[in-house]
Protein backbone atom coordinates (compact mmCIF):
# COMPACT_ATOMS: atom_id res chain seq x y z
CA UNK A 1 0.00 0.00 0.00
CA UNK A 2 1.27 3.44 -0.84
CA UNK A 3 2.41 5.56 2.07
CA UNK A 4 1.27 8.74 0.30
CA UNK A 5 -1.17 7.97 -2.54
CA UNK A 6 -4.85 7.30 -1.77
CA UNK A 7 -5.31 4.21 -3.91
CA UNK A 8 -8.84 3.67 -2.69
CA UNK A 9 -9.63 6.95 -4.45
CA UNK A 10 -7.49 6.64 -7.58
CA UNK A 11 -7.71 2.91 -8.34
CA UNK A 12 -10.21 3.51 -11.16
CA UNK A 13 -8.07 6.31 -12.61
CA UNK A 14 -4.97 4.09 -12.53
CA UNK A 15 -6.90 1.33 -14.23
CA UNK A 16 -7.85 3.70 -17.06
CA UNK A 17 -4.63 5.71 -17.44
CA UNK A 18 -1.81 3.24 -16.80
CA UNK A 19 -0.73 0.36 -19.01
CA UNK A 20 1.95 -2.31 -18.69
CA UNK A 21 4.71 -0.15 -20.17
CA UNK A 22 7.91 -2.11 -20.72
CA UNK A 23 6.24 -5.51 -20.39
CA UNK A 24 8.29 -6.87 -23.30
CA UNK A 25 11.45 -6.05 -21.37
CA UNK A 26 10.04 -7.70 -18.25
CA UNK A 27 9.13 -10.79 -20.27
CA UNK A 28 12.60 -11.01 -21.77
CA UNK A 29 14.30 -10.62 -18.39
CA UNK A 30 12.07 -13.26 -16.81
CA UNK A 31 13.17 -15.63 -19.56
CA UNK A 32 16.72 -15.46 -18.17
CA UNK A 33 15.59 -17.72 -15.33
CA UNK A 34 16.39 -21.43 -15.12
CA UNK A 35 12.77 -22.44 -15.65
CA UNK A 36 11.18 -22.09 -19.09
CA UNK A 37 9.02 -18.96 -19.20
CA UNK A 38 5.84 -20.91 -19.95
CA UNK A 39 6.38 -23.03 -16.84
CA UNK A 40 7.31 -20.25 -14.43
CA UNK A 41 5.39 -19.28 -11.32
CA UNK A 42 5.68 -15.49 -11.11
CA UNK A 43 4.92 -13.17 -8.20
CA UNK A 44 3.52 -9.75 -9.17
CA UNK A 45 4.49 -7.84 -6.02
CA UNK A 46 2.31 -4.76 -5.61
CA UNK A 47 0.17 -5.74 -8.58
CA UNK A 48 -2.12 -2.71 -8.36
CA UNK A 49 -4.95 -3.02 -10.86
CA UNK A 50 -3.30 -6.02 -12.50
CA UNK A 51 -2.00 -4.45 -15.70
CA UNK A 52 1.27 -6.39 -15.76
CA UNK A 53 -0.37 -9.63 -14.64
CA UNK A 54 -2.90 -9.29 -17.46
CA UNK A 55 -0.13 -8.65 -19.99
CA UNK A 56 1.92 -11.67 -18.85
CA UNK A 57 -0.85 -14.15 -18.08
CA UNK A 58 -0.45 -15.95 -21.39
CA UNK A 59 3.34 -16.09 -21.15
CA UNK A 60 3.99 -17.79 -17.80
CA UNK A 61 2.60 -20.83 -16.04
CA UNK A 62 0.97 -19.09 -13.07
CA UNK A 63 0.97 -15.66 -11.45
CA UNK A 64 0.56 -14.89 -7.75
CA UNK A 65 -0.59 -11.26 -7.73
CA UNK A 66 -0.23 -9.47 -4.40
CA UNK A 67 -1.43 -6.04 -3.28
CA UNK A 68 -2.40 -4.63 0.09
CA UNK A 69 -5.04 -2.22 -1.18
CA UNK A 70 -8.53 -3.75 -1.55
CA UNK A 71 -9.67 -1.19 -4.14
CA UNK A 72 -6.70 -1.99 -6.37
CA UNK A 73 -7.33 -5.72 -5.96
CA UNK A 74 -10.99 -5.25 -6.86
CA UNK A 75 -9.95 -3.65 -10.14
CA UNK A 76 -7.46 -6.47 -10.71
CA UNK A 77 -10.08 -9.13 -10.01
CA UNK A 78 -12.49 -7.54 -12.48
CA UNK A 79 -9.78 -7.54 -15.13
CA UNK A 80 -8.39 -11.01 -14.37
CA UNK A 81 -11.46 -13.00 -13.30
CA UNK A 82 -11.26 -15.38 -16.25
CA UNK A 83 -7.64 -16.26 -15.49
CA UNK A 84 -8.41 -16.55 -11.78
CA UNK A 85 -11.25 -18.97 -12.52
CA UNK A 86 -8.92 -20.97 -14.78
CA UNK A 87 -6.31 -21.25 -12.02
CA UNK A 88 -3.72 -19.23 -13.93
CA UNK A 89 -3.68 -16.33 -11.46
CA UNK A 90 -4.08 -16.13 -7.70
CA UNK A 91 -4.97 -12.81 -6.05
CA UNK A 92 -3.77 -12.08 -2.52
CA UNK A 93 -4.35 -9.11 -0.23
CA UNK A 94 -1.04 -8.78 1.59
CA UNK A 95 2.01 -6.58 2.02
CA UNK A 96 4.98 -7.24 -0.22
CA UNK A 97 7.23 -7.54 2.84
CA UNK A 98 5.08 -10.42 4.13
CA UNK A 99 4.12 -12.49 1.09
CA UNK A 100 1.57 -15.30 1.60
CA UNK A 101 3.77 -17.64 -0.43
CA UNK A 102 5.85 -20.66 0.70
CA UNK A 103 9.62 -20.60 0.85
CA UNK A 104 11.47 -21.37 -2.36
CA UNK A 105 8.30 -21.94 -4.36
CA UNK A 106 8.41 -19.42 -7.23
CA UNK A 107 10.63 -18.87 -10.24
CA UNK A 108 10.46 -15.09 -10.52
CA UNK A 109 9.27 -11.90 -8.83
CA UNK A 110 8.46 -8.62 -10.56
CA UNK A 111 7.76 -5.29 -8.87
CA UNK A 112 6.60 -2.46 -11.12
CA UNK A 113 6.68 1.19 -10.02
CA UNK A 114 6.02 0.23 -6.40
CA UNK A 115 9.12 0.66 -4.24
CA UNK A 116 8.95 4.46 -3.98
CA UNK A 117 5.57 4.05 -2.27
CA UNK A 118 7.14 2.26 0.70
CA UNK A 119 7.36 4.21 3.94
CA UNK A 120 11.11 3.79 4.28
CA UNK A 121 14.02 5.58 5.93
CA UNK A 122 17.04 6.17 3.68
CA UNK A 123 19.04 7.50 6.65
CA UNK A 124 18.68 4.09 8.30
CA UNK A 125 19.83 2.20 5.19
CA UNK A 126 16.39 1.56 3.71
CA UNK A 127 15.15 -1.06 6.22
CA UNK A 128 11.79 -1.63 4.49
CA UNK A 129 13.48 -2.23 1.14
CA UNK A 130 15.78 -4.67 2.92
CA UNK A 131 12.78 -6.57 4.30
CA UNK A 132 11.08 -6.60 0.90
CA UNK A 133 14.16 -7.91 -0.90
CA UNK A 134 14.68 -10.48 1.83
CA UNK A 135 11.10 -11.62 1.31
CA UNK A 136 11.67 -11.90 -2.43
CA UNK A 137 14.72 -14.03 -1.70
CA UNK A 138 12.70 -16.21 0.66
CA UNK A 139 10.00 -17.12 -1.86
CA UNK A 140 12.31 -17.52 -4.87
CA UNK A 141 13.91 -20.79 -5.84
CA UNK A 142 17.72 -20.74 -6.15
CA UNK A 143 18.55 -19.14 -9.49
CA UNK A 144 15.20 -17.34 -9.56
CA UNK A 145 14.89 -13.89 -11.12
CA UNK A 146 13.74 -10.59 -9.63
CA UNK A 147 12.82 -7.72 -11.98
CA UNK A 148 12.41 -4.19 -10.60
CA UNK A 149 10.76 -1.48 -12.70
CA UNK A 150 11.60 1.92 -11.19
CA UNK A 151 12.76 5.45 -12.03
CA UNK A 152 16.32 6.58 -11.45
CA UNK A 153 17.02 9.92 -9.84
CA UNK A 154 18.21 11.25 -13.19
CA UNK A 155 14.96 10.17 -14.81
CA UNK A 156 12.93 11.88 -12.09
CA UNK A 157 14.89 15.07 -12.63
CA UNK A 158 14.91 15.08 -16.45
CA UNK A 159 12.52 12.48 -17.86
CA UNK A 160 9.09 14.09 -17.33
CA UNK A 161 8.31 17.48 -18.82
CA UNK A 162 5.64 18.50 -16.31
CA UNK A 163 7.87 17.74 -13.32
CA UNK A 164 9.52 21.09 -14.08
CA UNK A 165 6.33 22.73 -12.78
CA UNK A 166 6.42 20.87 -9.44
CA UNK A 167 10.10 20.85 -8.32
CA UNK A 168 9.35 20.44 -4.61
CA UNK A 169 7.33 17.30 -5.26
CA UNK A 170 10.18 15.96 -7.38
CA UNK A 171 12.50 16.47 -4.41
CA UNK A 172 10.07 14.55 -2.21
CA UNK A 173 9.72 11.59 -4.53
CA UNK A 174 13.48 11.50 -5.13
CA UNK A 175 14.03 11.21 -1.38
CA UNK A 176 11.67 8.23 -1.35
CA UNK A 177 13.33 6.54 -4.33
CA UNK A 178 16.32 4.23 -4.03
CA UNK A 179 18.57 5.14 -6.96
CA UNK A 180 20.00 2.39 -9.15
CA UNK A 181 23.30 2.03 -7.30
CA UNK A 182 21.39 1.80 -4.03
CA UNK A 183 19.15 -0.92 -5.44
CA UNK A 184 22.22 -2.94 -6.40
CA UNK A 185 23.71 -2.56 -2.92
CA UNK A 186 20.44 -3.51 -1.23
CA UNK A 187 19.96 -6.56 -3.44
CA UNK A 188 23.46 -7.80 -2.68
CA UNK A 189 23.08 -7.51 1.08
CA UNK A 190 22.99 -10.87 2.78
CA UNK A 191 24.40 -12.60 -0.30
CA UNK A 192 20.86 -13.37 -1.51
CA UNK A 193 21.17 -11.94 -5.03
CA UNK A 194 24.03 -11.48 -7.45
CA UNK A 195 24.68 -10.56 -11.11
CA UNK A 196 22.55 -7.43 -10.86
CA UNK A 197 22.16 -5.47 -14.11
CA UNK A 198 20.12 -2.55 -15.45
CA UNK A 199 18.31 -1.98 -18.71
CA UNK A 200 17.26 1.61 -19.45
CA UNK A 201 15.09 2.09 -22.55
CA UNK A 202 14.61 5.60 -23.89
CA UNK A 203 11.49 4.97 -25.96
CA UNK A 204 8.98 3.95 -23.26
CA UNK A 205 6.53 6.57 -21.96
CA UNK A 206 4.83 5.76 -18.66
CA UNK A 207 1.55 7.45 -19.63
CA UNK A 208 1.72 6.56 -23.32
CA UNK A 209 0.61 9.08 -25.93
CA UNK A 210 -1.40 11.05 -23.34
CA UNK A 211 1.90 12.25 -21.87
CA UNK A 212 2.39 14.54 -24.88
CA UNK A 213 -1.08 16.14 -24.61
CA UNK A 214 0.15 19.18 -22.67
CA UNK A 215 -3.25 20.87 -22.11
CA UNK A 216 -4.38 17.81 -20.16
CA UNK A 217 -2.28 19.00 -17.25
CA UNK A 218 -5.47 20.87 -16.29
CA UNK A 219 -7.36 17.54 -16.17
CA UNK A 220 -7.31 15.97 -12.70
CA UNK A 221 -7.82 12.50 -14.17
CA UNK A 222 -4.75 12.94 -16.39
CA UNK A 223 -2.75 14.08 -13.37
CA UNK A 224 -4.10 11.10 -11.43
CA UNK A 225 -2.17 8.81 -13.74
CA UNK A 226 1.09 9.80 -12.00
CA UNK A 227 1.31 9.41 -8.24
CA UNK A 228 3.74 12.32 -7.92
CA UNK A 229 0.74 14.63 -7.85
CA UNK A 230 -0.20 13.15 -4.46
CA UNK A 231 2.99 14.76 -3.12
CA UNK A 232 2.04 18.21 -4.45
CA UNK A 233 0.56 20.55 -1.85
CA UNK A 234 -2.58 22.52 -2.63
CA UNK A 235 -0.56 25.73 -2.89
CA UNK A 236 2.01 24.09 -5.17
CA UNK A 237 -0.74 22.71 -7.39
CA UNK A 238 -2.32 26.13 -7.66
CA UNK A 239 1.02 27.65 -8.61
CA UNK A 240 1.80 24.94 -11.17
CA UNK A 241 -1.57 25.29 -12.86
CA UNK A 242 -1.30 29.07 -12.87
CA UNK A 243 2.10 28.83 -14.57
CA UNK A 244 0.70 26.34 -17.08
CA UNK A 245 -2.26 28.63 -17.74
CA UNK A 246 0.02 31.57 -18.43
CA UNK A 247 2.00 29.44 -20.87
CA UNK A 248 -1.23 28.27 -22.49
CA UNK A 249 -2.58 31.81 -22.82
CA UNK A 250 0.64 32.82 -24.57
CA UNK A 251 0.44 29.82 -26.88
CA UNK A 252 3.67 28.49 -25.35
CA UNK A 253 2.52 25.40 -23.41
CA UNK A 254 3.31 22.91 -26.16
CA UNK A 255 6.72 24.53 -26.67
CA UNK A 256 7.36 24.23 -22.93
CA UNK A 257 6.43 20.55 -23.08
CA UNK A 258 8.69 19.85 -26.06
CA UNK A 259 11.63 21.77 -24.60
CA UNK A 260 11.49 20.06 -21.22
CA UNK A 261 10.80 16.67 -22.79
CA UNK A 262 14.04 16.77 -24.79
CA UNK A 263 16.25 15.22 -22.05
CA UNK A 264 13.96 12.19 -21.90
CA UNK A 265 15.45 11.09 -25.20
CA UNK A 266 18.71 10.53 -23.34
CA UNK A 267 17.52 9.52 -19.87
CA UNK A 268 14.32 7.60 -20.55
CA UNK A 269 11.59 7.38 -17.92
CA UNK A 270 11.89 3.80 -16.68
CA UNK A 271 14.75 1.62 -15.48
CA UNK A 272 14.59 -2.17 -15.28
CA UNK A 273 16.89 -3.77 -12.74
CA UNK A 274 17.21 -7.53 -12.63
CA UNK A 275 19.10 -9.92 -10.44
CA UNK A 276 19.37 -13.63 -9.80
CA UNK A 277 19.03 -15.40 -6.46
CA UNK A 278 22.24 -17.18 -5.59
CA UNK A 279 22.29 -20.95 -5.88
Amino acid sequence: MSSYENYARVSTVYNETRTAQGVEIVRRLLAKGDTALTEQTLVDAGCGTGQYSAALAGSVGRIEAVDLNPAMLAQARHKLQRQVDAGAIGLHQASIDDLPIPDGSVDAVMVNQVLHHLADDPAAAWPVHQRVFGEFGRVLKPGGIVVINSCSHRQLEQGFWFYQLIPDAVDRVRQRTADLDTLVALLRQGNIFDKTQHEIPTDIILQGDAYFDAPRIFDSQWRGGDSIWALVTARELEGALQEAQILSDRGELDDFMRRHDTPRGYTGQLSFTWSRKVY
